[in-house]
């Protein structure tokens, strides 16, 4: 938390925001569904590469403050299998400002120790993308901080897929194809998430109320939060308000909190116990 506070001004809204936060309950993994770019750029009357090039900065704001919190993954949606259906000029314009994001904010990146990751059908990507992404992924190999992972050509339901067909590649590779079993176990290994905690806190900009086949198996105990805010215009009072209504959750995963659950029984004795007397 000290670490945030170097880069807050005393007396402004996010310094007051992160002031209220209580270290004990951060999310160990955040994922962000970051969405909005052309809206914020079409309200404007400018073109949908201004919307997309207006969304980096909120990528830095976003990783260098979970970066200072301490947590330890954030996973940003960056580009969906289905994004390939945009317009050839949209779609190679992304790749240029991935690679140009890679190349200015790898020293930052090795500064605060992160490790940055990718996600998804890479080897569909373009070959100067891919090579950026590996510079990346190999200069950060051996940093132990948060884990930075993005996910590029993403599917989630492609990602069960991939998961299922390994399981099943792994088997006949050993010569128990006859006696496979999977099991959840199984199944979460072999995820491109293998190794990470499940995210605690999915965030989605721009007020949709869907999941866009992101993160499908890991969200399933996943806090939601929506902004109405556009991707370009969210800054660090947004992610801090988002991971504040986190910590007012009560997460059961499908169980009761046995300390909340244990308060309102003896509040009910005490109740039935006056009303008795």
């Amino acid at each position: 938390m000290k670490d945030l506070f170097e880069v807050l001004k005393p007396g402004g809204e996010d310094w007051a925001l992160a002031k209220t936060l209580d270290p004990d309950r951060l999310p160990a993994h955040i994922a962000i569904i970051m969405d909005g770019n052309g809206r914020w750029a079409g309200r404007r009357n400018m073109p949908r590469a201004a919307g997309h090039r207006a969304g980096v900065e909120p990528v830095r704001i976003a990783v260098e403050t979970c970066s200072r919190l301490g947590l330890e993954a954030l996973t940003l949606y960056a580009f969906s299998a289905e994004n390939w259906k945009r317009p050839r000029a949209e779609v190679d314009m992304l790749w240029r400002l991935l690679r140009l994001y890679l190349h200015r904010e790898l020293p930052e990146i090795m500064r605060n120790d992160i490790r940055f990751t990718c996600m998804g059908r890479l080897d569909a990507l373009p070959d100067p993308v891919r090579r950026e992404i590996e510079i990346a992924i190999d200069a950060t190999a051996r940093n132990r901080g948060m884990r930075l992972n993005v996910a590029i050509n993403y599917s989630g339901r492609a990602e069960l897929v991939d998961a299922v067909n390994a399981i099943v590649e792994d088997a006949r590779l050993e010569g128990r194809l006859r006696d496979l079993q999977i099991d959840e176990a199984a199944i979460t290994s072999h995820l491109y998430t293998a190794g990470l905690p499940d995210p605690d806190l999915l965030i989605r900009t721009s007020g949709e109320m869907r999941v866009s086949n992101f993160l499908l198996w890991q969200i399933a105990y996943a806090e939601l939060y929506v902004t109405g805010t556009l991707w370009p215009d969210f800054r660090r009072v947004d992610l801090l308000h988002a991971i504040l209504d986190y910590q007012k959750r009560d997460r059961r995963f499908g169980g009761l909190n046995l300390e909340t659950e244990t308060a309102r029984a003896e509040e009910w004795v005490e109740a039935v116990q006056t009303i008795a007397r």
